[in-house]
C-alpha cells in the first residue's frame, strides 16, 4: 500500500474519531507537519511510513499547555497510538510500532525525550516549525487566547526593564521558546527553515515594537538589532 492511501486512510479516521476544536492541533496541522517533513526528509533514508503515521497522530492526546501533566502527553498519544493501529489498522506492520511511538513521544517540547532516530528528529524538527513563520504568529496568539493571556506589557514590550512572563504576555513567549527554536532544530533543512522564519517573528515583533511608539510605516530598527535581523 502506498502512502497516499495510507495518508487518507489516517485522515478518514481522524475525521471521524479526533475531535477538531482546537484549532492549533486539528487535522489541518497533522497534515503540514506532515508535509513539512516530506521537505526535511527528502534525498535522507528516512522510513517514510514511520514519519507519515508519527506525524498524523502525534497530537491524538493533546493536554492544554497549563494542565499538569502537560510534559506527559506525547507519551500517552504513543501509547493511544498503537492501540489505534492494532485495532483500526491491522494491516499496518507491527514491526514498525516502536519507531512510531518513539517518534511521537520525542516530538513534545515539554517532554524533553532526545529523539534517537532520524524519523524521530524529522518529525520533531517538523511540529516546532509550526510554531514559526507566519503559521506559527497565528497558532500563538490563538493559543493564548484560548488560555486567557494578555497580547504583550505596553509599557515596556520586549521586557528591557522586567523579567519575561510569558503566562501573562503572550509576546513574552517570542523570547522564552519561539525564538530559540533553531537552537534545537535536528535536522540541516530544520535549522534553515527556523532561521528563515524565525526572520519573520522578528520583522513582525520589530513592527509591533514601532506601531507601539506611533510610527506606523516603519520597522523598529532597535528591535532588528537587538535580535540580529539586517534590514
Amino acid at each position: 500500500m502506498g502512502l497516499e492511501e495510507w495518508e487518507a486512510r489516517f485522515k478518514a479516521y481522524l475525521e471521524q474519531h479526533f475531535p477538531q476544536d482546537d484549532k492549533a492541533h486539528d487535522l489541518a496541522h497533522f497534515s503540514r507537519v506532515w508535509h513539512t517533513a516530506q521537505k526535511i526528509m527528502h534525498l535522507t533514508r528516512a522510513d517514510e511510513l514511520t514519519v507519515l503515521t508519527a506525524c498524523y497522530f502525534h497530537d491524538v492526546v493533546n493536554l492544554p499547555k497549563n494542565h499538569p501533566e502537560r510534559h506527559l502527553a506525547s507519551a500517552k498519544a504513543a501509547k493511544k497510538t498503537q492501540s489505534i493501529l492494532a485495532e483500526s489498522f491491522a494491516d499496518f506492520p507491527v514491526a514498525k510500532y516502536p519507531a512510531v511511538a518513539h517518534a511521537i513521544e520525542a516530538h513534545s517540547f515539554s517532554a524533553g525525550i532526545p529523539p534517537r532516530t532520524l524519523e524521530a528528529k524529522i518529525v520533531q524538527d517538523a511540529d516546532r516549525l509550526e510554531s514559526l513563520g507566519a503559521i506559527g504568529l497565528a497558532r500563538v496568539f490563538h493559543v493564548s487566547g484560548q488560555l486567557g493571556r494578555g497580547l504583550f506589557n505596553v509599557e515596556d514590550p520586549l521586557a528591557l526593564h522586567r523579567p519575561l512572563d510569558d503566562l501573562k504576555y503572550t509576546f513574552d513567549h517570542f523570547q522564552t521558546k519561539l525564538l530559540t527554536l533553531a537552537d534545537t532544530m535536528q535536522t540541516e533543512m530544520g535549522r534553515q527553515m527556523a532561521a528563515y522564519n524565525i526572520d519573520y517573528l522578528v520583522t513582525f515583533m520589530s513592527k509591533l515594537c514601532a506601531e507601539l511608539k506611533g510610527e506606523y510605516y516603519q520597522l523598529d530598527t532597535e528591535t532588528l538589532e537587538r535580535f540580529q535581523i539586517k534590514r
